[in-house]
Formats: C-alpha cells, structure tokens, sequence
C-alpha cells in the first residue's frame, strides 16, 4: 500500500478521489491499495535560537552571532495532532511506499522532506510532478511517479534557502535590535525590497519641477512641435516668427510599417501585476485567488515562473482555446500557437492557462475576485495566441525658417491581438501623404507649456516588476532566474512589510501606491550596503538555482553565508546621529524586582534593560493564561509596584471556576521571573 503526502486537505481529496482512496478517517482517506493524506502547510519548522541554548532568550550583542552546529526542527504546536497522523501512518506495516504530491516547487518539495525526515521514515518515495489538478493530470501524474532522486537537489535548495533566511534574519534583526534599543526586523529579501521604496521616494522628495515650453504649429491638419524651450520668452519670439512666414518646408519624411507581437502569457508575477494595475487587487490576494482556483481545477499551478508551454502540450491547445473563446464569449479567426511553445524556456512548471473544466463551471458559484482572476487568465491566452498589432509610424521632420519641427503619426493596419482589449487602439495625428519638399500652410502657432515629471511611487505593480529585474543589469546573461524573491514569495514579502509597519498602502481603493513609513526610512538609513542591495540577494538567487541543478554545493553556499553574517556583526558600527532619525521608543514602564534597573517594554515583553539581568515579563506569558488572564500593562505596572496585582475573574484550567486571587511576583535566583496565587478569603465562587 502507498502512503500519498498531499500539501492541504482540498489537494488531497481531489487527488484520492480520482485514485480510488474514499474511505474517510480521521486525517486521511483510504482506498483501492492508496492512503491519502495531507501536511496543512508548513508541519516542521526551524526552531527559535533559545531551543540551543536558553540564553539566547534575551537578546544581547555578545551572543552574536548565532550559528547552530546542527540545525534543529520542530512540529508546529497547531498542527502537532496532524503529525502525530502522518507519523503514525509512516509506521503502519502494510505501508509500503510512499508518494511526495505536495505543491511541486521549492517549497513542496522542503515541506514533504521535514516531515518525512522528522518521523524518522525510512521508506521508499516518489515523486508526483503535476502542474495541473484536472482529473487527467492526476491520472497522468501516477502513471509517471519520479524516482525521489531526481529532486534531491531541489530539496538541498530548498534547505540552504530556509536556513539562509534563518541566519540572515534571526542575528541581523537581533544586531540591529541591540545596537538601536528598539525592535527592527531585517530580512534577507525583505531588506533590499523595503530600501527600493526608500530610495524611489527619496528620489520623488528631491526632484524639483521645472517647467518647459514647446511651440506647436498646425500644418494642414496635423500637429508639429518644436524642440524644448527653457525660457517662455524664446518660444513665443519663434512662434510670432512662425505665424509671420505662414509656411511650413517638409525636410524628409520617413514610413515604417511595424508591429507588436502578443504578450506572453502569465506567470505569477505578471498575473500579479496586471491584476494589481487592472483589478486594484494585492499581490497576495491575487495569489490566494489563483491558488483557489488551482484547487478547483480551474488553472494550472500558479507559482510559476514561466511564460510559455512545452512542445507536447501543442496538441491539447485547439480544444482549450474553444472552451476558453466560449468561456469569455469572444472568438479568434486565426490562431499563432507557436509563439507561445517555448521549451527552453519552461523550468519547474509551463504557463499559467485555464484548464477545460472552464467549460462545465456554473460562474454564479465563483466568488467575485476568482471569477475576475479567471477572466484574466483565460483573457491572456486568446491574446497570446492572437496575430501581431501592425501599424504605420510615419515621421515628418520639418523647418519654419530655419526652426526645426518634428511630427509623428499612426495608421493602424491589423489590429490583432490588441482587438481583444477593451481600449481599443486608436489612430494617433494621422498625416497625410508628403513628399520631400513639400510646403505646407500654417493655420495655426502656439505655445505650450509642459512639466517635468517626478518618479512615481511604487504600486505593488512596479514594485513587483521592480523586485523582478533588480540587479538584472548586474547578473549573467545566461542567468536564468533575475531579481529578488521568487514568483511564489514576493506578495508575502510585500505583506510583512506593511504588516510590521515598514510600508503602508495609500491611496483609492484601486490604486493604492506603497509608501516607506518613517521607521521604514530609518531602518533603511541605518543599514550596511550588503544588507540593504538587491545585488546580493539576486546572487544568492540565482546561486539556489546553480544548487537545484546541481552546477554548486549547498555547503558552499552556506559557508558564503556564514561568512557574510559573521563579518556583519564583527564589524557593524553603530551610525553616528542614528538617535535623531531612528529615537529609541521603547517605553520605561519601572523598575526590575531583581537588580532595579529600568524595565523597558519591547515587542514581545518588558525586559531587564541590563544585560546580565534574566527578567523579563513574557506578553505571550504561560502563567497568566494558564488561570485564563492575558497580561497587560497595567498589570505590569502594579506588578512593579507593588509585587503583585489584583485579579478578578480568574480561571481554574482544571475545575473550570471561576475565582479572585492576587498574583504575586518574585525573582530566581538569576532574575527569572516567578509567580505565585494568594487567594482571597472568601473569593471562591
């Protein structure tokens, strides 16, 4: 019998049903020779540094940096009850094998292996490779289950990537935390994509409009526009000399015929942007709505990372493209389907498409945003496979006494794919058919005043397009994968940014630009170049892909690492005037029981600011919500007071009553925090 690993619940029911495995139980399905069952997401994580060492649960400069001899994992404690299942069905003895059909991608693959290595499995797996969850794919997928070796270098990058994250983030955000007295969180990839905002407002601060003017003449009815003018004065001297001569002389006219080709079609982060600019939808929205319908078996997988489709898939396009023109109710008369078979350019996964399901689908029953999601998908494939936009671009240079002019104009020829957009493509100046040395009357001179244009904030769009290409001009050619992040995990970058108050969204409801919050701006000032440029992070990237296939070692990149962190806490000084930009805020709330220095709140407690103090009040505190209290600061405060604080309504986890009692403080030896219940008389009730 083979055990089957799917990645959540829906997955799993959607691929036990197609194999057979109906049986319900608690935590899996059963059936026809297949147990099916599910991860809930991440099961296994990194431990947090004080499960190394208890030490490291006060954050100090000394104990930097933080480097485990052997990495440790644990079972997250909201998912420990589906562990104990997986683990459990591991054991069976009439399990045979196994099969990894978690999400197939970096991370799929990384969350499998934890779970697998952490049961202490030792049995035979393969591997389930689909990018489709149609019936068909599925089917398809279990005829043709991977030898778990071919994906051994996924795993090794998906390993140096987590922990990579770990080092970086666990002992720079520890760093920066000590050396500021305040709390800063600093990431990998998060770092450089919050310095990119940074630096573009600045750039918008310190951009000062000018204006400019232009003289535009009317010849016979089309517009002609001279070069730029810095002073008014100038320009309107050259237009009275235009209005006064009446004529204009056609130095040379240029024709071409040109053309656009078709957009490819989507991979997560041109889904991402086009929604976000189209639809005013958030990256992770975005991504939460495609993977839904990827679920429902409506899309492909979404988490990729490529544009086009493999030469095998060519033959299954006629039928898709019908139920997909019916589905959007608008047609093609021709078709290029070979512009978008590419199979060098497909890695881990093709192009995001509709599946044929599309054809059977009530849409009343699809909520709004994966409704729209879909339409956008199925959209860009019939304008992927449309025919070029071809145009005319005719270019007129012309002179008024010895001034100089230039005009541009459009005639559309074939509208191809652009007669899908609902802006449809309109003829821009039409100018009529001119010879060299043509005159032409002037029926009109005038002067116009234009601007110069500041930047513009990034909206997750830009910002994701941003993330996409950084650095692209500093990395190998042949380097296949650019930028910063991945497809998979630039929304959650962009999330915890705003989540911890570094960026805030601003704007309508649609368009809604990302701003640095001053905290976001100090934290940016005072970072080293290494941490803060995107060049290092894209090396690291596209260094993942070089241990995927097999081109570098996943120890040497971590040794890089290492290296990287070790240097960065030896030798990082404090910035000089980094009190004025970045003020220590954290709030002195008394004094320590144990040593009595000052007792700062921070944000996960209110700590001993003395370093070989061990004090600290937990705001996620065991005690206070084993008797069914949370504390607050006012408890802290009476609890510094006075050394202990009255508490009503309290809980018995035991006998459920409730009871009043005061809470008392006291101090271990080492300065450890210890509390104790005194009841009141007559307080049980």
């Amino acid at each position: 019998m083979k055990l089957v690993l799917a990645e959540k619940p829906s997955v799993a029911q959607s691929i036990a049903k197609v194999i057979g495995a109906t049986s319900r139980n608690d935590g899996y399905l059963e059936g026809n020779g297949y147990i099916v069952s599910w991860c809930i997401g991440h099961l296994v994580e990194l431990v947090e540094p004080e499960t190394y060492d208890e030490k490291y649960k006060k954050w100090t400069y000394d104990d930097l940096p933080i480097m485990p001899s052997k990495w440790k994992y644990e079972v997250s404690s909201s998912t420990r009850k589906q562990f104990g299942i997986l683990m459990n069905l591991m054991k069976r003895e009439d399990i045979d094998s196994l099969v990894c059909a978690t999400d197939a991608g970096r991370e799929g693959e990384l969350i499998f292996r934890l779970v697998y290595h952490q049961c202490h499995c030792t049995k035979p797996f393969e591997r389930l490779w689909i990018s489709s969850m149609e019936d068909s794919a599925i089917k398809d997928g279990f005829k043709n289950l991977k030898p778990s070796s071919n994906y051994d270098k996924l795993y090794e990058a998906a390993l140096c990537r987590e922990r990579a994250d770990w080092l970086v983030g666990i002992n720079a955000t520890r760093l920066f935390s000590c050396l500021y007295k305040q709390s800063l969180n600093v990431g990998r990839v998060m770092t450089p994509t919050l310095a990119m905002t940074v630096q573009r407002e600045a750039a918008i601060s310190a951009f000062n409009e000018e204006s400019f003017y232009t003289v535009e003449v009317d010849c016979d009815g089309f517009t002609a526009s001279s070069e730029r003018y810095q002073a008014k004065e100038e320009a309107e001297a050259d237009r009275k000399k235009c209005e006064a001569k009446e004529t204009i002389d056609v130095i040379k006219v240029q024709t071409k015929e040109k053309s656009e080709k078709a957009p490819a079609l989507y991979d997560l982060t041109s889904l991402q942007r086009d929604s976000n600019r189209l639809l005013g939808y958030t990256a992770k929205q975005t991504l939460d709505y495609a993977q839904s319908l990827y679920e429902k078996k409506l899309i492909t997988y979404p988490r990729t990372d490529s544009r086009f489709i493999t030469e095998d898939m060519g033959n299954g396009l006629s039928e898709l493209l019908k139920s997909t023109q019916k589905f959007i109710k608008k047609e093609l008369i021709e078709v290029e389907t070979k512009q978008i078979i590419n199979n060098k350019k497909v890695t881990d996964h093709h192009a995001i498409l509709p599946t044929k399901e599309i054809a059977g689908i009530n849409i009343s029953e699809l909520p709004s945003g994966e409704l729209s999601i879909l339409n956008l998908i199925c959209h860009r494939l019939l304008v992927s496979v449309s025919k070029p936009y071809i145009f005319e671009e005719t270019t007129v240079e012309l002179a008024c006494g010895g001034l100089p002019f230039k005009s541009k104009g459009k005639t559309v020829l074939s509208k191809g794919w652009k007669a899908l957009n609902p802006k449809e493509e309109k003829e821009k100046n039409q100018i009529p058919k001119l010879n060299d040395g043509d005159v032409l009357n002037i029926q009109k001179a005038e002067v116009k005043e234009g601007k110069t244009s500041p930047p513009k904030h990034f909206t997750e769009d830009t910002l994701l397009s941003a993330m996409e290409n950084a650095s692209a001009d500093e990395m190998p050619k042949e380097a296949e994968r650019k930028g910063i992040g991945t497809p998979a995990t630039r929304a959650g970058i962009i999330e915890k940014l705003v989540q911890k108050g570094y960026v805030k969204r601003v704007g309508d409801k649609k368009t809604k630009n990302l701003i640095p919050t001053d905290v976001g701006v100090a934290l940016v000032t005072v970072m080293p170049e290494q941490i803060q440029s995107p060049t290092m992070t894209a090396e690291w990237e596209e260094k993942l892909i070089g241990i995927e296939k097999g081109e570098m070692e996943g120890e040497a990149f971590m040794e890089d690492i290492q290296t990287m962190v070790r240097d960065l806490v030896g030798t990082y000084e404090v910035v000089k005037g980094a009190d004025v930009i970045m003020p220590n805020k954290n709030h002195v709330v008394g004094r320590c029981p144990h040593c009595g220095s000052e007792v700062i709140e921070r944000q996960k407690g209110w700590f001993c600011d003395n370093k070989q103090c061990r004090f600290v009040l937990w705001k996620d505190n065991a005690f206070f919500t084993y008797i069914g209290k949370k504390i607050n600061p006012h408890i802290v405060d009476m609890l510094l007071r006075d050394g202990k604080a009255r508490l009503k309504v309290c809980k018995s986890k035991k006998t459920g009553k409730s009871y009043n009692a005061d809470v008392l403080l006291s101090t271990e030896a080492d300065g450890r925090a210890k509390f104790s219940l005194s009841f009141e008389q007559k307080g049980k009730r």
